[in-house]
Formats: structure tokens, sequence, C-alpha cells
């Protein structure tokens, strides 16, 4: 089978890592990749954007599979492009990539599937965010009714920061949803969905502040680890028939089929599980954690789920080791991050036991060497026996990396390795 892997990230890294140790898998190609991805499959200089681009180089490439990546080349309609030119496709139509494009029609989705999630308000100017704020209270969640990199939430107890949030986003032409807070733990669950059947993956939980203790404005997140030995028993199944199976079911139902990852954001709260939101595509960086435990080929499992047949698919296999991934960020990110400085150890720490780096915001520079080119430049994971010895190694490589101004927490995983997680009583339950 020979596959094409859209997008430039870390994500897509390790989704081109675990094809390579598909046997299955004859043959990956990425675009437009990054300088990690170049160093281990030949990438292509396309606009990973560009509906006609890309299905134009699947064709040439004569590819049995295109895997979709990143968010905004699903809601520019890509992988209509490649499933209308007879190619299977691994990533939702633009249609269905509506549950991560829009926050409102998200909340439409769950409430006619009866799906468990936050109170909610629309809001399209400021007196209607006052007042939607008014009677949700604080703290107050703003939250950019468009796709927003995982940035666009504001989470304060500042009820003027929240109004502030909340005018950028009409004054850039957009809406905003307003929500009640959660309480609780946040977990991340990818469901694989080829339309009709889901299947779950291993719970994770990322970390989207920019500094240690979830302090700081929000990032595309900044570490991961799985799996949630704290987690309730019976949540994954709790998750596929309350939420995923319904929203899939609900989407099927529209005629707008769900193909693809349906990544479940969650939290544990007092009152059950809820939603915080949906994603449409493998999260980044709970992906790198996630794949690095995935025993079951993965090519195998993304073509059946393009093909509509993951109901032939058997239970899926998970190494017993935990794994831990901690990113490293550009100075400044995430405002306007600093590029462009060289990349010095990634050697010398991929050489550490149980480790291998993944690549997202990289390039080569004039003289070939590995230098920086975005906010989020690279993940160092490390699988271990537990979470303290996965968080050990990961630790270990990730000081051996040098870039002038990188930043990165010190506390990815730190409270689950130490059993200092609590789920709030009643949490197991999804229900109401």
């Amino acid at each position: 089978m020979k596959v094409l892997v859209i997008g430039p990230g870390g994500r897509e890294h390790a989704i081109v890592r675990s094809l390579l140790a598909d046997p299955a898998v004859s043959e990956v190609h990425a675009a437009p990749g990054n300088a990690g991805i170049a160093q281990v499959v030949p990438t292509h200089a396309v606009n990973a954007n560009d509906p006609a681009a890309v299905t134009e180089l699947a064709q040439k490439l004569e590819v049995d599979l295109v895997v979709v990546g990143p968010e905004a080349p699903l809601a520019a309609g890509v992988s209509d492009a490649v499933r209308e030119a007879g190619i299977p496709v691994f990533g939702p139509s633009r249609e269905a990539a509506q549950l991560e494009a829009s926050k409102a029609f998200a909340k439409q989705i769950m409430a006619e599937a009866g799906v468990p999630t936050a109170m909610a308000r629309v809001a399209a100017n400021a007196d209607e965010a006052a007042d939607a704020l008014d009677a949700f209270g604080a703290p107050y969640v703003v939250k950019d009714d468009g796709l927003a990199a995982g940035k666009g939430v504001v989470v304060t107890e500042d009820r003027e920061a929240a109004l502030a949030h909340a005018q950028a986003c009409f004054t850039a032409g957009g809406t905003v949803v307003i929500e009640e807070y959660l309480d609780g733990p946040e977990v991340s669950l990818f469901v694989l969905s080829d339309g009709k059947t889901v299947i779950p993956l291993s719970p994770a939980q990322d970390f989207k502040r920019i500094y240690d203790g979830d302090r700081g404005p929000n990032t595309g997140g900044m570490g991961a680890y799985t799996p949630l030995d704290w987690a309730p028993e019976g949540l994954v199944d709790e998750v596929v028939s309350r939420i995923a199976q319904p929203t899939v079911d609900e989407m099927a139902k529209r005629g707008t089929p769900f193909v693809g990852v349906l990544y479940c954001g969650l939290a544990l709260t007092s009152r059950g599980t809820r939603v915080i939101e949906f994603n449409a595509r493998f999260g980044d960086p709970e992906t790198q954690a996630v794949l690095a435990r995935l025993k079951t080929p993965l090519g195998g499992l993304l073509l059946a789920a393009a093909k509509g047949r993951l109901d032939e698919e058997r239970e899926l296999r998970w190494s017993r080791e935990a794994a831990v991934a901690v990113v490293l960020a550009s100075e400044n990110y995430p405002d306007t991050p600093r590029t462009g400085d060289r990349i010095r150890g990634l050697k010398k720490a991929g050489a550490v036991e149980g480790v291998h780096i993944l690549h997202a915001g990289t390039k080569l520079d004039d003289d070939g060497n590995v230098a920086s080119a975005g906010g989020r430049v690279l993940a160092v994971v490390a699988l271990g026996e537990d979470l303290q010895e996965a968080r050990e190694r990961a630790y270990e490589g990730i000081g051996l990396i040098r870039l002038d101004g990188g930043q990165y927490r010190t506390d990815i995983a730190a409270k689950a390795a130490r059993g200092e997680i609590t789920v709030p009583e009643r949490a197991g339950k999804a229900g109401v």
C-alpha cells in the first residue's frame, strides 16, 4: 500500500513514523512535510490547503490512501476533492469537518444527538456577549466560533478580558460561543470512524498553557501523555456509547457521514463527562504520545476507515509502556515566534533509550542544518515502564537539544506520575 500524508507538523511526523512500521505499507510520501519527515520519506512542495493540487499529486503518485492531518485542509475541502477522484481518503468531508470548523454547529449536533456538553450561547455582538457572560458567571469561557489552531479560547476570571476577546472575534468578522465553565480534569480521546463504525484509541491528556502549572496563554499544546491510569473504569466505553457513536450516527443521518478521526475533548466533571469540543482530526501533540504505544498496524486501520470497513477490524493492541511527549517551542511562542535558529543535539537526544524525536516547525537552512520554522518546533517522545520512567527519558532527551530562546514545560505528566490527579465524584458517568 502506498500512502500520501498531508500536513507539515508533528502530528504528521507521528503518522508517517507509524505508517513506516506497518508491514503492509510499501511507500509513504508527505506534502509538504518538514525537515524531520524529509529525512525518512519523500516530501512534495504542495499547498496542503489546495484541493486540486493535493488531488493531482495523489493521482501522479498513484497512492492507495491519502491521510489528511491538519484541520485547515479539511475545512478547505481537500478530502472531498480526493474522494471525488476515486482515491480512498482518511479525513472528513468539508461538511463533516464543520464539527471542528464551527463551534456553534458542533453544539447543534450535540444537542440533536443528546450528547452531554457545556451549556452555551452564541453571541454576535458585545451586548449579546455581555448578557451571556453574566448568565454563566465566572470563570468565563469565550471561544472563537471558527478555526483558531487551538488558540481561540479564553478562560478567565476577568470579565473585561473575556469581553475583549469576544470583541476581537467580532472585529475580525466572526461570532463567539460563550459557555459555562466545566470543572474536573480534561481527557482527549481519539475515535476512528468510517461513517458508521467507531473504534476508540487510548485516552491521553494534553497541556494547553505555555507555562508550568497551567499558567499563561493557550497554545496548540505543549505536551501529552498516555495511558491515564487515573481515569474512571469504563470511561472509554461510556464515551463511545454516549458521545462518539451518537455523533457519528447524527452526521450519517444528515447525509454527511464522518470518516476520519473524531477527537473528543472531554472534561470529567462533578456532573459527569462533558464534551468541551470536537476536532475533526488527530490532536497535536496527543497523537505523538498515543501512536507511540499503538501496536496494531496503522495503515490497515486508516484504509479500513476510508473504505467503510472498520467493522471488520479486531480490538486494537497497545504497548504496556507509558508514553510522554514534551514539546519544544520557539522563543515568544504563542505570540510571534522567533524562527530561523539552528537546532543542535538532535542525534544525542534521539539516542536516549526509549526516545524518538518528532519534528513540527522545522526546515533545513542554506547550509543543510535543521532550523526552527514555527512556534512549536518539535516533540521529544519517550516510552518507559511507567510514566515516571517515560518522563525521565523525555526530559533527558529534551535537555540535550539546543535552540536559542527555546522553551518547554517541565511538568508534563508530573501530577499523574505522582498520583495527584483526582476525578470529581460521579464523573465516571456521562449522564446528567
